[in-house]
């Protein structure tokens, strides 16, 4: 009686092992495919796009980036003017790419000094009165 109980039991675990095995195996089926979609280029792209996009200093980094090219092309025209000099139109492309470059690195500082300059001299005096 006691082998046939023990066959019993033995062909029982091994219908449980095969059917964990066959469950196992439509899992790593789906998981290939998963990974198989997410790899191919369109979706890649797409998960960057995605990425980029969520991303909460997108608009400061955009608008600093602006901000740093537009001043460094505005520091550039005041510095070559009219003139047709070589050597003014070089030191207004290297005061061009400082200014750039020190804006874009910086924008945080560069937003409190023109907040600074703002509120001390720009404003008109009606409006410190208001403020607490």
């Amino acid at each position: 009686m006691q082998n046939r109980s023990s066959t019993a039991v033995l062909k029982d675990t091994i219908e449980l092992l095969e059917t964990e095995q066959k469950i196992e195996g439509r899992l790593l089926k789906e998981h290939f495919y998963l990974t198989y979609e997410s790899l191919k280029p369109v979706n890649l792209l797409r998960s960057s796009i995605r990425d980029v996009a969520s991303s909460p200093y997108l608009i400061d980094n955009i608008i600093g980036t602006a901000v740093g090219l537009a001043t460094g092309y505005l520091s550039k025209k005041i510095v070559i003017g009219t003139s047709g000099n070589i050597i003014r139109k070089f030191f207004g492309l290297l005061m061009q790419l400082v200014v750039t470059n020190t804006i874009t690195q910086h924008p945080g500082s560069i937003k409190s000094i023109g907040q600074y300059i703002y509120n001390h001299f720009l404003r008109k005096k009606g409006e410190k009165a208001q403020l607490p």
